[in-house]
């Protein structure tokens, strides 16, 4: 349960502070294509780290990476799982509104950052040929994400899949261009 909830602490800890749900993370297409493709050497290389390894490792992760560790969650998505990450870029991450991510990283809104986080974690290794058949799939945070396929394009809730399948020892990573956020209550 703790790996779950580093993973989505670190996917999600970016997003806006309480109820501010905008993103900030997305780029021109060509800057997408150039920093999320991998290779298949690179892709054997991400198969054999783990879930915030492989998001370390690349650049365009950096936010989500900071936001994993102000949670607390490294260990917990370093654990084994499986889990399924929808992992937004620094360019979802800019989505935001302005002071949303530095807000969301002092201490004081840490539980606020966790929730976040792992609203885009799922139990299990759910790849994308899996992906497509549900409507639907319940996060680490506890409420589900909405899944559904408009004109040949992924989307988890408001956010578009621009990078499916990413393996991980420990899971499968799904890059997204935008932040998600779990209904307020």
């Amino acid at each position: 349960m703790k790996k779950l909830l580093v993973v989505s602490a670190v996917l999600f800890a970016v997003a806006s502070i309480s109820t501010v749900a905008t993103a900030q993370k997305c780029a021109s297409s060509q800057k997408h294509e150039m920093t999320v493709s991998l290779t298949q050497d690179t892709q054997q290389e991400v198969e054999t780290m783990d879930i915030v390894d492989t998001a370390a490792g690349n650049e365009i992760f950096s936010t989500l990476v900071a936001a994993v560790k102000a949670a607390d969650l490294v260990e917990a998505l370093k654990s084994e799982g499986p889990f399924t990450v929808f992992a937004p870029t620094n360019e979802a991450f800019e989505k935001l509104p302005e002071g949303t991510v530095a807000s969301l990283l002092e201490p004081e809104n840490k539980e606020k950052l966790i929730a976040i986080l792992k609203y885009h974690v799922v139990s299990g290794k759910v790849m994308a040929g899996d992906v497509v058949k549900l409507d639907s799939a319940e996060t680490l945070q506890g409420t589900s994400v909405a899944i559904a396929v408009e004109e040949g394009t992924v989307m988890i809730d408001k956010a578009k899949v621009i990078k499916a399948d990413v393996e991980c020892s420990n899971g499968v990573v799904h890059v997204i261009d935008t932040v998600i956020l779990p209904k307020s209550e």
